[in-house]
């Protein structure tokens, strides 16, 4: 019969030999993972202590209760991802922050899915906050049945889910004339992409029908700026969406709530935020924000007008400016990663580039791949504590090819301010710091 002492003792003994066999185990796992790291390759810095106080050690937060579950009924994200925030920047304002951006931190996105809180964010004259019962929206014109919908009215159509990125025309304007932001996040951060939930326009528009002379419509917003664009119908009748939910749940206020417009890959500008109206013509409005505004500026002087499509673009979001390469060794093995993104169609590939351009590897497509979205690619390589010069270029199932500076500036000169495109290149130095440089054919690095 055992004691209660010695059934103490018993338990004392087996905790010090799982302690003594734990740690053994360790330093057994210490020598076949050095093993295994350099037989395998595995990405990044691995640094093996089988007497690791974070290992061996049991953790403060798991020696008392959590909070409740009740604490927060709405979920909200670790006090650690303290700099996992947008950010504004004063270039990107007219004075104000009514009409104005606050960029996303792409640098920190995981996947193709921004999410809600992160989501960039463009206004033309502020956030409007919209009581949903008060919503309407009234489509008019040159259809067959002009009619006013509630939101309940609109939700009783049948709905769809798709995941769209969305990006401002003005994405990189800054870096026409040479590199202005050593940071991604301010250099790209005027897009992000999201699973969208709403109706298809189509939809709406096989229920009122159309005149056979509607070919424009005008999207405009509830607003005080109103932002109304001029919309061919063969894009209303594609894959125009009326949404009134964002990765989720209800879109948020800075992103158009009740509901919104979704027209997958064109300018930013174009997704009308706050809707109350779509409007049928057989010619276009030539409103403000589509002739002095949104145009892309040519080198004579003229301006292109409706220049909706965002083209095919890339950028290496690890490493970057804000996450650089000093943390390495030579010899260390870690992923070149980025997103590629088209407003055509779907990314069919991705090179990288080592050497400024020089020569071109491909990467690999990593999770979904879907049109209009964001494309995940990935290339691994030995760093050799040498300086580099990074770089991507995509191309989708248009044909269409990301080009070079040089290529871009010859085309459509430095005036411009939207749809900038053409290569980044980020440069590595022996310390591992990440800088933004522009590579020129006649002037390597500028």
């Amino acid at each position: 019969m055992t004691s209660k002492t010695d059934s103490f003792n018993e338990n004392e003994t087996s905790t010090q030999e799982e302690k003594l066999s734990r740690r053994s185990f360790f330093k057994k796992t210490a020598i076949y993972s050095a093993g295994a790291i350099a037989a395998a390759n595995v990405l990044a810095p691995v640094k093996v202590k089988a007497d690791d106080p974070a290992i061996m050690n049991e953790a403060p937060w798991g020696q008392k209760l959590g909070d409740p579950v009740d604490k927060n009924l709405y979920g909200l994200p670790s006090p650690y991802e303290h700099n996992n925030i947008r950010r504004t920047h004063s270039l990107f304002s007219s004075g104000d922050y009514y009409a104005s951006v606050s960029m996303s931190p792409i640098h920190e996105s995981e996947g193709i899915v921004t999410p809600n809180g992160l989501f960039f964010v463009r206004d033309h004259g502020g956030t409007a906050h919209i009581d949903p019962k008060e919503w309407r929206l009234m489509i008019h014109g040159k259809v067959k049945k002009e009619i006013v919908l509630t939101l309940d009215d609109l939700k009783r159509y049948p709905s769809e889910s798709r995941i769209y990125f969305i990006e401002c025309p003005a994405n990189g304007a800054p870096e026409w004339r040479g590199p202005q932001f050593n940071s991604l996040q301010f250099m790209k951060g005027l897009m992000s992409a999201a699973q969208w939930t709403g109706v298809m326009l189509k939809t709406i528009l096989e229920d009122v029908g159309l005149e056979k002379d509607a070919v424009w419509m005008l999207a405009e917003g509830s607003d005080n700026a109103s932002n109304p664009r001029s919309i061919p119908v063969e894009k209303a009748l594609d894959d125009v969406m009326v949404v009134w939910g964002q990765n989720g749940e209800a879109l948020r206020a800075e992103q158009g709530y009740p509901v919104r417009l979704i027209v997958p890959g064109w300018e930013g500008n174009l997704n009308t935020k706050w809707l109350r109206r779509l409007e049928f013509s057989d010619t276009p409005w030539h409103s403000k924000e589509e002739t002095s505004k949104y145009t892309m500026v040519q080198p004579g002087g003229k301006a292109i007008r409706f220049f909706w499509v965002n083209e095919v673009n890339s950028v290496i979001t690890s490493p970057c400016p804000e996450k650089p390469w000093t943390h390495l060794k030579k010899g260390d093995m870690v992923e070149i990663e980025g997103i590629a993104w088209s407003g055509h169609g779907t990314i069919t590939g991705v090179d990288i580039s080592l050497d400024g351009g020089d020569n071109w590897v491909e990467a690999s497509l990593k999770g979904l791949v879907l049109p209009k979205s964001w494309t995940r690619f990935s290339y691994v390589i030995k760093w050799n504590g040498k300086p580099l010069l990074l770089a991507s270029r995509s191309r989708d199932d248009f044909g269409n090819i990301q080009p070079t500076i040089d290529q871009e500036t010859s085309a459509v000169g430095v005036e411009s301010i939207y749809h900038r495109n053409a290569i980044v290149t980020w440069e590595i130095t022996s310390k591992g710091e990440c800088n933004n440089v522009q590579i020129r054919k006649h002037n390597k690095k500028a």
